[in-house]
């Protein structure tokens, strides 16, 4: 197992942080957490839960379990590793064969543990967002992610860890004959998360063929997909994919959760700037907002800021870990963009479309004049849940794949609209 004392989209809100420690010196686990024998259980195994009674718990709860299950390592695809989560139950009594589930992918929260949606609970957007799915009678299943919570690095946005996470986490309370939960999935995910719902929508027939997959919904879509030059992406804007331009809250998160991922070894602080070394220690002891503040604290404006002179190597690697091999995906995609996203920003989401369809990929994709990274996720499910209905009942999904357009500049956001920030 890679130590964690190697550390590194959706916007979080206010976070109550665990116990605080300086750069590469951690808090330990919590015993939930840890799983001290190599995990020797197939991937997606159950391997223990307990009861949740957190305030953070979304209304329209029943029951609630925090979740520690087997998975694949998604940087070597040989060894297992235990990924947490938790999984919500609607109060009502469950229909015959089971609930129907809601695989839900979380956006950026940080790479630190604490961080993890399981011990920290969601953001007011998305217990908002996950109430809803409770209302219509799904269950909802939610990974933390390989890394996140548990012991190693936290892959940020590597499709692999993502995927494996997603769909071994599903296989798990599938086969915990007592939670009821039927073979019947919906993946839904934003930001990073929809970069992970998208990556299990193309994983799943190679490595979870038994999982019934019928649809999934993706806001915010964070991801790229087989060769840019190829497929002709040349409108994405390199402050969304170069770390030398990016924002540098998440250049930092890729720097430290994905780039040593991939290279563990590296000596990360040797190439960082005083203020890189400043905002890395940030990022081991709080989550996305604590980088956001202290970025604009010690006014670093781009990523280039935060390296000394050179990136690790380890970032030359970056795209084999991250970009989706192609766009062939065999369930029908909901895509979600709102036209003041200027955080993944739109003409990124637009190639992805573009690139899907290209494929053969079934993509409905609406998009939302005003709306923000943020704002997307709870208005889309006006459209959101029509498209679910039909492909739960088995109809033909919508397609937009015969009039796609470029979505043009990001406009100014709505203020009418919650969460639209």
């Amino acid at each position: 197992m890679i130590p964690k004392s190697f550390l590194f989209l959706s916007v979080a809100a206010s976070l109550t942080l665990g116990t605080a420690h300086a750069a590469g010196v951690l808090a330990p686990l919590p015993p939930f957490y840890e799983w001290s024998e190599p995990v020797s259980a197939a991937p997606g195994t159950m391997l223990r839960t307990e009861k949740l009674t957190e305030s953070w718990l979304p209304p329209a709860t029943g029951k609630a379990l925090r979740i520690l299950y087997s998975s694949t390592n998604g940087l070597n695809n040989t060894e297992k590793t235990a990924v947490s989560g938790y999984i919500l139950f609607p109060r009502s009594a469950p229909p015959k064969g089971g609930w129907p589930l809601v695989s839900w992918e979380h956006g950026t929260v940080g790479f630190a543990d604490q961080c993890a949606p399981s011990r920290r609970g969601p953001s007011k957007r998305d217990q908002a967002y996950l109430n809803a799915w409770l209302e219509k009678g799904f269950a909802v299943v939610a990974t933390d992610y390989q890394g996140l919570g548990t012991e190693g690095v936290h892959p940020y946005l590597l499709y692999r860890p993502e995927a494996y996470s997603a769909l071994d986490a599903a296989r798990a309370v599938i086969g915990d004959r007592s939670l009821d939960i039927q073979n019947r999935i919906v993946l839904i995910g934003q930001s990073q998360g929809a970069g992970a719902a998208l990556a299990a929508a193309w994983e799943y027939p190679h490595y979870a063929p038994q999982l019934h997959i019928v649809g999934g919904v993706l806001t915010g879509l964070v991801t790229a997909i087989g060769d840019k030059e190829r497929n002709g992406q040349t409108s994405v804007d390199q402050h969304y994919t170069t770390i030398l331009k990016m924002d540098p809250a998440f250049a930092m998160l890729r720097l430290a959760g994905s780039d040593q991922a991939i290279a563990p070894q590296t000596d990360l602080p040797a190439y960082l700037s005083e203020k890189g070394k400043a905002l890395y220690k940030t990022a081991n002891e709080g989550c996305l907002h604590d980088l956001f503040n202290q970025a604009k604290a010690l006014d670093i404006h781009e990523g280039g800021e935060l390296i000394k002179s050179d990136l690790p190597p380890s970032d030359a690697k970056f795209n084999t870990y991250f970009d989706l091999p192609d766009g062939h995906v065999t369930i029908p995609l909901f895509v979600g963009t709102g036209l003041s996203d200027n955080m993944a920003g739109t003409n990124g989401q637009y190639e992805a479309v573009k690139t899907l369809c290209q494929a053969g990929t079934s993509v409905v994709w609406y998009k939302y004049p005003g709306l923000t990274h943020s704002g997307t996720v709870n208005y889309a499910l006006q459209d959101s849940w029509p498209f679910v209905q039909g492909v739960m009942d088995g109809r033909p999904a919508p397609s937009s794949c015969h009039d796609l357009a470029e979505p043009g500049p990001i406009q100014t956001p709505r203020t009418d609209v919650k969460f639209n920030n």
